[in-house]
């Protein structure tokens, strides 16, 4: 455990309410697996990291070609139930090296170019990380009567070298990956800032349920597959690859949504929803209206508080990866409302944290062993 992590030393108290749900040890692993870089693609060593997490609370694991892990409750259960997030975060690509020794970047996923200009990097290499920086230039240079900004062709990283021989010297080639070094910290005791919680939350919520049934010591009658899917940020490819390998039944899907109440979003366009109000539940083609009622149902009986958006055509997320696979799978949204996303300083509210754990942990009590959801039974 990093010496300089935000929770070590501090009691299961620490800032919490007594009655959470979340524990010393479970937010000392979200730090970890928060500060761990894990960029599309490249998701290996944080998939590791969230497997020993799991361990004790699953039977096996699943993992396949490209990286998605699965921890699997009941693996002989003819009946599969799905809970899942995804592990990939948004990052860049050396894409060429001018001969003064400077990097231009294209997008692994949807990183944002207006955020870049300043931002530190890692560069990732077979020797290791090669630290650099966004550069821009100084306000006294520009021209104030028709002011750039920052734009994917002219944002570059500069290594502090001279020449691409150099640079190239350092291990940097194109094709190398590029994070920000961004790490966890907490906001006024209960909002949770990094880069990467879209969707790195979404891995640690549903790990976090399987804690709580093993711990609960309650029993399913049916298979549960806690997947932590590769590759969403650029078009849902784990969740394609690992619902053909599952072939579920019934999926659950957590990832973020906006929170729309900060400036320049229009509610009119994006819906309201807002961080600390509770779990965001999606209204679109891909969700499955019996099992979302069932969810929204659970929350109420529950008083677990719970927010509506509608997605026009899709939702986005891999939601509509597994809902229109294997034949159709019956398939429910539940989302975690956050501020600034794709920056580096993500941000969502503990208790929504906590309640998404809540209501999946509850909905996973309420379904049972063969339902169809069926509109005509």
């Amino acid at each position: 455990m990093n010496k300089n992590s935000y929770f070590r030393g501090k009691s299961q108290i620490n800032n919490m309410s007594k009655n959470s749900i979340l524990n010393e040890k479970s937010l000392q692993f979200l730090e970890t697996y928060l500060n761990n870089a894990a960029p599309t693609g490249y998701e290996s060593e944080g998939q590791k990291l969230w497997m020993d997490y799991l361990k004790p609370y699953v039977d096996e694991f699943i993992t396949d070609t490209y990286g998605t892990a699965v921890g699997v409750i009941n693996p002989d259960a003819k009946f599969k139930v799905v809970i899942e997030g995804h592990a990939d975060e948004i990052s860049w690509y050396v894409n060429y090296i001018t001969d003064n020794g400077l990097i231009h970047v294209i997008r692994n996923g949807g990183s944002d170019h207006m955020i870049a200009a300043s931002k530190r990097v890692n560069i990732h290499t077979k020797k290791g990380i090669v630290k650099g920086v966004f550069g821009w230039p100084a306000i006294h240079t520009r021209d104030k009567s028709n002011e750039e900004h920052p734009k994917l062709e002219n944002i570059t990283i500069d290594v502090g070298c001279t020449s691409k021989e150099e640079v190239e010297k350092l291990g940097v080639h194109v094709g190398c990956v590029i994070t920000y070094p961004d790490e966890f910290f907490v906001l006024n005791e209960n909002k949770f800032v990094c880069r990467a919680l879209d969707n790195r939350m979404g891995g640690f919520m549903i790990a976090e349920v399987a804690r709580l049934l093993k711990e609960n010591g309650k029993e399913l009658d049916f298979g549960l597959y806690i997947t932590n899917s590769v590759q969403e940020e650029i078009g849902l490819r784990g969740a394609e690859m690992i619902t053909q390998r599952i072939q579920p039944d019934v999926a659950i899907v957590t990832d973020v949504c906006h929170d729309t109440t900060t400036p320049m979003i229009d509610k009119k366009k994006e819906g309201e929803t807002k961080i600390g109000d509770g779990p965001v539940i999606s209204y679109a083609p891909a969700v499955q209206n019996n099992l979302r009622e069932l969810i929204i149902e659970t929350a109420e009986k529950n008083s677990i508080p719970f927010q509506r958006l509608a997605a026009s055509r899709m939702t986005g997320t891999d939601t509509d990866a597994f809902a229109y696979s294997n034949g159709g799978v019956a398939s429910s949204l539940i989302s975690l409302p956050l501020r600034y996303m794709h920056t580096t300083v993500e941000m969502v509210h503990r208790d929504d944290v906590e309640n998404v754990i809540k209501l999946i942990y509850e909905s996973l009590l309420q379904i049972k062993n063969g339902e169809t959801f069926s509109y005509f039974e």
